[in-house]
């Protein structure tokens, strides 16, 4: 139980030293160069723009995207992009669940030829 406690607590640090971060970088620039938004030690990103939808649809539902995180959309930190997780997540209950792979190609079974009878055309049955 202490140690899920002192986890809990280094996590909460953790983010108020990467927000704190976050804000230092941005005021340590000119008030014409501030963006709010950037990556703190050009490791972990952070935005605090106000949100508009198209940034929330582009960080939680990116078709186009093959990478599983993103930025978020407001704050420090990672977004995940849940079609990607989806993808993943329908690949490997396929694998598991012995699902044959999809083929990209269209299967055909060659024509059956045709019986003959004393001269006379067969159709098959």
């Amino acid at each position: 139980m202490r140690s899920l406690r002192r986890l809990r607590r280094v996590m909460r640090v953790t983010a108020f030293v990467l927000i704190a971060g976050a804000v230092a970088t941005e005021l340590a620039k000119p008030p014409e160069e501030r963006t709010w938004q950037g990556k703190v030690l050009g490791v972990v990103p952070y935005d605090f723009r106000p949100p508009t939808w198209e940034r929330i649809r582009d960080a939680y539902w990116n078709p186009e995207s093959d990478s599983l995180f993103s930025d978020r959309v407001f704050g420090v930190g990672w977004a995940i992009n849940l079609y990607r997780a989806k993808t993943l997540m329908e690949g490997a209950y396929d694998r598991l669940m012995g699902a044959p792979p999809s083929l990209s190609i269209e299967m055909t079974t060659p024509p059956r030829p045709t019986r003959r009878k004393r001269g006379v055309v067969v159709p098959p049955e």
